[in-house]
């Protein structure tokens, strides 16, 4: 076992992560598990206004078209699914945006979950394809 301090990798944000998840949790606590995707947002944007958090919702990255839920404070990337199990895309899809950005870290969030986890996707430097 490595115990060298230098080899534990930096955790992205923490701070905001912490605040981020938060909202979600509140959004959640007061939606339960079977709103619908828009209604989760709608008040996740509010809970971000209160915590003074710089925001873009419905965001258009790149040059694919691809449109991404909520960009907060320019670093943090945030997909809301409101769905019965999240699949191997709805990961793909958040690594996708990553790629397409400069952004590092990306939150990816089931609402239809009795308990939400948001789930920290970090961008993956290289693809290989």
């Amino acid at each position: 076992m490595d115990t060298n301090i230098d080899s534990i990798p930096e955790l992205l944000f923490p701070e905001l992560s912490y605040q981020i998840t938060g909202a979600l949790f509140r959004a959640h606590n007061a939606l339960g598990p079977y709103a619908r995707e828009k209604q989760y947002g709608d008040l996740l944007e509010k809970e971000l206004v209160l915590l003074s958090l710089n925001y873009i919702r419905e965001c258009r990255l790149g040059g694919s078209g691809n449109i991404v839920d909520f960009v907060v404070e320019d670093k943090v990337v945030v997909e809301l699914k409101a769905k019965r199990i999240l699949q191997r895309e709805d990961y793909e899809q958040v690594q996708r945006y990553l790629q397409e950005s400069v952004i590092r870290l990306g939150l990816l969030v089931n609402f239809r979950n009795k308990y939400i986890k948001p789930v920290r996707i970090v961008r993956i430097d290289k693809l290989r394809r």
